[in-house]
């Protein structure tokens, strides 16, 4: 029997610089998709906060809102995946802080972190945070999974760099309205040109004067479109290990890389 996982795509509207309330929506969230048999619940970027540049929004990796992220995963049982800006992680800079993919595990444990490694200079990023310089991919029941963050999309080096190793690639972003037409298209790209899994999050509502409008997505090996459940609101994909061996095989385009 091959290795299969239930995602969720976890969107919802992140209170503008309201960690309580943003935290309060994620845990009611990673309930329901809990409920509806999701393994793995994927949050957005800075999913807390909203995408801000005021560093004094990021947390230490085992500060509040961190923590009782952790709790709803082992509450549920489920692998959560989110987004926040933080300081303090092992093996950085700490006097820095990082735009960061964080995976807890369903006891609660922090598994893995990433570090985002394009940061948006159009709005400052480079500025506020310190860019990270290294993947993370991780084995999630069976399913090799690799985060990466918003920017990150525009950069396909970044996502060649993992591909062979990986089965589920996953962007979790804080990307507006104004250019959704790039994100649908980026996001579909990464899939066919990898040739395995790509789960995309966004985010929904305003802040910071932007709007977004979500899109969240998720695509099989060959860039077909998954079809999605639905848990209270919550869409939920399920993504097979031995599909993307079958399409590797049978059309061997990763042995041609230069």
């Amino acid at each position: 029997m091959s290795d299969s996982l239930h995602v969720a795509l976890g969107e919802y509207d992140i209170g503008w610089h309201d960690p309580q309330g943003s935290v309060t929506r994620a845990e009611g969230l990673i309930r329901d998709a809990a409920a509806g048999g999701a393994r793995l619940v994927v949050l957005p970027e800075m999913c807390v906060t909203g995408f801000t540049m005021e560093v004094e929004f990021a947390e230490p990796v085992d500060g509040p809102s961190a923590r009782r992220l952790a709790q709803a995963a082992a509450r549920n049982k489920v692998w959560v995946l989110a987004g926040l800006a933080t300081t303090g992680a092992p093996g950085t800079d700490p006097t820095c802080a990082y735009n960061s993919a964080l995976l807890f595990s369903p006891t609660g444990d922090l598994l893995s972190m990433y570090h985002k490694q394009r940061l948006f200079a159009y709005a400052g990023e480079h500025q506020s945070y310190a860019t990270g310089n290294q993947s993370a991919t991780t084995t999630i029941e069976g399913i090799r999974v690799s985060p990466f963050i918003c920017y990150d999309l525009r950069f396909p080096e970044l996502f060649r760099e993992v591909a062979a190793d990986t089965d589920l690639m996953v962007i979790i972003a804080s990307w507006p309205s104004s250019r959704q037409q790039h994100w649908d298209v980026l996001v579909r790209a990464r899939a066919i040109e990898n040739q395995c899994y790509v789960v995309a999050v966004n985010r929904i509502g305003d802040g910071g004067g932007l709007h977004y409008s979500g899109g969240s997505a998720a695509y099989d090996p060959w860039g077909e479109p998954l079809a999605a459940t639905n848990a209270n609101g919550v869409r939920i994909v399920e993504v097979d290990a031995a599909r993307v061996e079958e399409i590797r095989s049978r059309y061997p385009f990763l042995a041609d890389r230069a």
